[in-house]
């Protein structure tokens, strides 16, 4: 029988509950034995002919477990994705965090096809652009204004451009470590980018109030902003959530000092507040920055600003050819409906919950010590005993994709509106597996 989650056009695991006993669960043909990867191999021996590394960036096979993962991904839908060879996984990535609402979801699909049959890419932006600015503004909180951009990376540069135009300041402050894209000033490789990239940047550590004073007793008549993610979230380390009065004491030292606060909430954005990530804190930024799931898979990124950087933003000259894309802006509305229309984001963490409280029971079983961290909508898990190796995560990450669960061993994991709790306690099952092999790692 075909399973029903993957039904052209079909509401995502809508009928889960009664589907359950019948259709095939994701490791029911790979019973944890050797993952059979042949498609997915030839697809990259191709790519590497012709695309330097085959697959490169943060997708690239070498940052998973190499020949343990597929590098490819065929078919998507709902909270499941297929390999060329046929493997079936719940994800848990989610397309690296932009997958909110679920691969395919029709409202997105819906509001997509309409747009594309109107106007897509065209000489001049589309009335939606106007809708989407109108939409952010209204649920960002201390947000007047919204433009719009194809990255992370390049809202983020955006931002910065902004704040020294607006201060007539060059140095912006950023946590040590934090990603903010693959721009020079931030690149956490420095191939390929002179050391004059980060001549304008200088570093604190996160949640080291004191050490961020300092620097502005240092540089108080340089320092134009402090850029910071909600909480600390780079791969390869635990995620760290900001310190009581964190978050805050930032806030009141840039308006001490008269510099700005750049909130990057592109990772975090949509999965903890729907005003923005700090405002669980309560705190409101100068300038704010969106992507990954603004638009559910579709390629956008947007930055906010209040009123007094409009003339900023207007005085600095950004632009691109697809910045005004107007498909992307129309999956983005009807992301942000159908979040709205779900409770989208209490939902994610509830679903999380049930997920990382899972996790913790499969370890205690297994006799191995784990550390969830992060906000239950982004988690990321850890082995204390690899002491950074990251061994046994590595041991345990390969075996959830061969039993049908994709996740990381480096990178945290991502909670989607389509992950149901069935889907959830179908990958637990597997991860209990996984947990008793990464057991057997003996201590180093």
């Amino acid at each position: 029988m075909k399973n029903e989650k993957w039904v052209a056009g079909a509401k995502p695991l809508a009928r889960e509950a009664r589907a359950a006993k019948q259709a095939p669960r994701a490791g029911d043909n790979q019973h944890m034995s050797a993952l059979k990867l042949r498609e997915s191999k030839r697809w990259l021996e191709r790519a590497r002919a012709v695309i330097p590394g085959g697959v490169y960036g943060h997708q690239s096979p070498n940052l998973l477990v190499p020949g343990r993962y597929p590098a490819f991904i065929s078919e998507a839908r709902g909270c499941r994705v297929r390999d060329p060879d046929g493997n079936e996984y719940i994800d848990f990535l989610c397309s690296y965090g932009p997958m909110v609402v679920g691969y395919q979801n029709p409202a997105v699909h819906r509001a997509t096809e309409k747009q594309r049959a109107l106007c897509d890419a065209g000489t001049l932006p589309a009335p939606n652009m106007v809708e989407l600015a109108e939409k952010l503004v209204a649920v960002s909180e201390g947000m007047d204004w919204a433009m719009f951009a194809k990255n992370g990376s390049d809202a983020c540069t955006w931002a910065l451009a902004l704040a020294r135009q607006r201060s007539g300041r060059d140095l912006i402050a950023m946590a040590g470590g934090s990603y903010h894209g693959v721009h020079g000033w931030c690149n956490h490789f420095t191939a390929g980018f002179p050391d004059s990239d980060r001549a304008s940047t200088v570093e604190f550590a996160w949640n080291d109030l004191q050490g961020l004073s300092a620097l502005f007793d240092e540089h108080s008549k340089s320092l134009a902003a402090v850029i910071v993610t909600p909480f600390r979230h780079e791969a390869g380390a635990d995620s760290v959530m900001p310190a009581e009065g964190f978050l805050e004491g930032i806030r009141s030292l840039c308006d001490r000092h008269g510099a700005l606060m750049i909130v990057d909430d592109v990772r975090a954005g949509f999965r903890l507040h729907r005003g923005g990530s700090t405002q669980l804190w309560g705190v409101t930024p100068d300038l704010l920055v969106y992507s990954k799931a603004l638009a559910n898979g579709y390629p956008l990124s947007a930055l906010l600003g209040n009123e007094s950087l409009r003339s900023a933003a207007e005085g600095v000259f950004v632009t691109g050819t697809f910045f005004t894309q107007a498909v992307p802006i129309a999956a983005a509305i009807a992301t942000l409906e159908e979040l709205e229309a779900k409770d989208g984001i209490a939902y994610m963490n509830a679903i999380g919950e049930r997920f990382c409280d899972g996790l913790q029971r499969g370890a205690d079983k297994a006799g191995v010590q784990i550390h969830v961290s992060g906000p239950p909508s982004i988690p990321f898990m850890t082995f204390p005993a690899d002491a950074g190796s990251f061994e046994r995560s590595r041991v345990f990450a390969a075996a959830c994709v061969r039993g049908g669960v994709f996740v990381h061993p480096y990178h945290n994991w991502f909670m989607s509106t389509a992950h149901q709790e069935s889907d959830i306690d179908e990958a637990l099952a597997i991860a209990a597996k996984a947990f008793r092999e990464a057991a057997r790692v003996r201590a180093s």
